[in-house]
């Protein structure tokens, strides 16, 4: 499926009648009538001058900016609009359209139905969303530098990419900074994101109500959370990379049938937390089932994963907790076996015994035992943690070594952490 809908995006853009031609624009002032005049699959090419206004394109075209080529939306409305399939549009410095979010004002706005649309090596600064499309097909956005505004709350800001009800999206080598979600992705199906780097937003990549997508190779850093998967089904996200975000690495929201792999999530830690329930964590489930979370690394954070409200029908395995404050955190009466095919995960506070020298412990471990739940539930007493009462108790409690009636439990622990491909 992946293959037939990249050939029909080369397919649909690239292939252009031989009789199309090169159009110089070098007068600031006639971009509109240019535009106009072209016909179908022609090129225009901007010479370096401000174009100001508001541009529509409503045939197939491809527009070229050279270098000091600009277009000024003069602070309203949207600088491009796309009324046409079949337009590409490249090497453009786009900057000052509005910031009307009701009114989709964007930089490049695509119209409703329009497919085959490329959108490469664009330079993007300003308020509201950078790309805007609903209802499309066949969509390609690559190489483009989004930069949205850094004041004001930041969910008043546009979204960086913001696609409704559009398939087969390739969205790949974008930077994009200072806006509400770096890419936010709604009921579309079969999109490929790889290879963007997402910085002080909300999410980086935010996907509600989608299927059969897949996100590699992402890079968020100083963001609130780094990607968040909710109300979605058969999602593959894997080989990407969180640091420093404030709320999670990675949300589970009501999502199902999907793939969580090689992920590194590192540093998350809320500043802002004020109590206890709202603490950084690397990975928060939340009633999400069906899923498999496998090779990833939690790493440095005040929650390796955070778990509730019927997320207990996941395969969690093979991955790695290193130096969280807690490693798990499990909301929920039920007793939850983290291993696969008897390969457990690795724990950097764990201490057991390998007899056979298959690379497994004998011992069972339990991330968080009773005593954890406990000041989870009266965070009050968390000075007692410490205690000598308190680590009597432990010590007692894993000396009898009995079943816990719920919580986590990991039956095959591994004793270092296993090798994951990384690309």
């Amino acid at each position: 499926m992946r293959l037939v809908s990249l050939l029909s995006i080369f397919m649909g853009i690239l292939i252009l009648p031989s009789t199309a031609a090169e159009i110089q624009v070098k007068d600031p002032l006639s971009l509109q009538l240019k535009i106009q005049q072209a016909h179908s699959y022609d090129t225009l090419v901007l010479h370096p001058a401000v174009f100001q206004g508001q541009f529509i394109i409503d045939k197939p075209l491809i527009i070229i900016g050279k270098p000091g080529a600009e277009i000024d939306a003069l602070g309203y409305g949207s600088a491009i609009t796309i009324a046409s399939s079949d337009v590409k549009l490249r090497s453009l410095k786009i900057v000052n359209w509005g910031a009307d979010q009701y009114e989709l004002n964007a930089a490049i706005l695509i119209n409703d139905g329009i497919n085959n649309v490329l959108i490469e090596n664009n330079e993007l600064w300003g308020p509201s969303f950078g790309i805007r499309a609903d209802n499309g097909d066949f969509l390609s956005i690559k190489n483009n530098v989004i930069t949205g505004s850094s004041q004001g709350h930041i969910l008043d800001r546009g979204d960086g990419i913001y696609l409704k009800r559009v398939d087969n999206a390739v969205i790949q080598f974008n930077v994009i900074k200072h806006v509400r979600d770096g890419i936010y992705l709604e009921s579309g199906k079969y999109s490929l994101v790889s290879d963007n780097y997402f910085v002080n937003q909300q999410y980086g990549l935010h996907y509600m109500y989608t299927a059969h997508d897949e996100a590699f190779n992402n890079y968020a850093e100083d963001v609130d959370g780094g990607f968040a998967l909710m109300s979605s089904e058969k999602i593959k996200l894997h080989h990407n990379r969180v640091q420093s975000a404030q709320h999670f690495g990675v949300l589970l929201n009501m999502t199902n049938h999907s793939e969580v792999s090689a992920n590194r999530v590192n540093k998350i830690v809320n500043s802002h937390a004020k109590v206890a329930g709202s603490e950084g964590r690397g990975m928060f489930i939340y009633g999400a089932r069906d899923n498999a979370v496998f090779d990833n690394n939690f790493s440095n954070s005040e929650v390796g994963i955070y778990m509730a409200m019927g997320g207990e029908g996941n395969k969690i395995y093979r991955n790695q907790f290193i130096n969280n404050q807690a490693q798990v955190k499990y909301v929920g009466d039920s007793l939850v076996e983290w291993s696969y095919e008897r390969q457990g995960n690795y724990w950097s506070r764990f201490i057991g015994w390998d007899l056979t020298g298959n690379g497994i412990s004998e011992q069972a471990y339990q991330p968080s035992d009773q005593l954890d739940r406990l000041y989870w539930l009266y965070p009050e007493a968390q000075f007692l943690l410490k205690s000598p009462v308190a680590q009597l108790l432990r010590w007692t409690q894993h000396q009898f070594k009995i079943m816990p009636e719920s919580g986590v439990i990991d039956s095959f622990p591994m004793m270092s952490p296993p090798q994951v491909d990384r690309f």
